[in-house]
């Protein structure tokens, strides 16, 4: 019987691997709807509560980012979607599961996740800040060390977890080579899409 249900793949990886990249390209191939929790909150009216928490440098609440994330959910309708940013942490991977990894659920959850070495991270954080982009904190060697031990500490952990969950698609893709297009080939393979057209692949539409 055809599966009705609807996908929710989970881009996750660290700095580096280029989940809004791959996110793109993938919308660009299969026409994917893209949730993209940083942008939704940056795109935050700048009075609304959550922004200022923000903009005193403190952590959304988690109740509240779990209400953005269902509304961003719900609005995509029965579309197959992407979430990037999202879960980064335990506590996020349990509510994620909680509220969609179950018989009558419908949605598939599929979680991809982006591995890479810590080096190689490294050298293409330092790429994107030759090149002029990337975060305005790329540059600070220090904040990207933090950055990358708060990834350890908080995401792998998480990571982890939904591997190990009965009824999430989950799998662990190599994003390490310089060629974009391979790596980006390799997501596809493990997603399932065998349909894709490489010359349509930009690596330009977001930095890795």
């Amino acid at each position: 019987m055809e599966n009705l249900k609807s996908k929710i793949i989970v881009l996750m990886g660290g700095q580096g691997a280029g989940k809004g990249t791959h996110a793109k390209n993938l919308v660009a191939q299969k026409g994917f709807k893209y949730i993209e929790v940083g942008a939704i909150l940056r795109d935050l009216p700048a009075e609304s509560p959550m922004k200022q928490i923000m903009a005193r440098g403190e952590l959304v609440p988690s109740s509240e980012l779990f209400k953005i994330i269902s509304a961003a959910i719900d609005s995509n309708g029965k579309s197959d979607m992407i979430l990037d940013g999202f879960p980064r942490n335990v506590e996020q991977a349990q509510w994620l599961v909680q509220q969609y990894v179950y018989d009558e659920s419908p949605y598939d959850l599929h979680v991809l996740h982006l591995s890479l070495p810590e080096n190689v991270m490294l050298e293409r954080i330092a790429n994107r800040v030759k090149e002029g982009g990337g975060r305005a904190d790329d540059t600070d060697v220090a904040v990207v060390k933090k950055r990358l031990e708060c990834f350890k500490r908080e995401t792998i952990p998480a990571i982890e977890f939904l591997e190990n969950v009965k009824g999430i698609h989950f799998y662990t893709v190599d994003v390490s080579s310089k060629d974009f297009a391979t790596n980006f080939t390799n997501v596809c393979k493990a997603l399932g899409i065998d349909d894709i057209d490489i010359n349509k692949v930009q690596v330009n539409v977001a930095k890795l």
